[in-house]
């Protein structure tokens, strides 16, 4: 009993922060929303093997995994709007909207990278950890990933430091 209510405790802190992540990482809210229910499932299931200290990274290597599947799953790349949306997006500038389009436009894994080295703040050996990949690697797609927002946002949003999400 003490374990579903710490694990109802941790999803109610912490589902709004995933949902941020998991925004940044695939752009759509819902699809942030259905990240976060699978992850939270497989938390379920795990639980009784989890720490409570390692319950964010567990947390983030699944919604960062699942981002990456659901990028390249066809549905995504073939989906067209048939309707404008209800209201106008927020102008260049405010609230970050230059950088989340500029993020469309980078690579799954490369966008999960910057988003957990420089929104999560996340180290490169983390980072890697968190993906499965290289530490390598995490530097050739940070770095390409800096590059390309820096084409499209200029230098003012993306320093040397890394990037200015929140």
């Amino acid at each position: 009993m003490a374990d579903r209510r710490a694990f109802a405790q941790t999803a109610r802190e912490r589902t709004v922060p995933w949902r941020r992540t998991a925004f940044l990482m695939c752009g759509d809210w819902a699809v942030a929303e259905d990240l976060v229910q699978v992850a939270l499932v497989r938390l379920y299931k795990h639980w009784h093997r989890i720490d409570l200290e390692g319950v964010d990274a567990y947390a983030r290597k699944v919604i960062s995994r699942l981002a990456i599947d659901e990028a390249r799953r066809p549905h995504r790349r073939a989906e067209v709007l048939t309707s404008p949306p209800e209201r106008a997006s927020a102008p260049p500038g405010e609230d970050g909207f230059d950088v989340r389009s500029a993020l469309d436009h980078l690579a799954p894994r490369q966008r999960a990278v910057l988003v957990l080295r420089f929104y999560c703040d996340l180290s490169v050996s983390q980072t890697a950890s968190t993906l499965k990949v290289s530490e390598g690697t995490v530097k050739s797609q940070s770095a390409r990933g800096l590059d390309t927002l820096r084409s499209l946002l200029g230098e003012s949003v993306v320093t040397t430091e890394g990037l200015k999400l929140r």
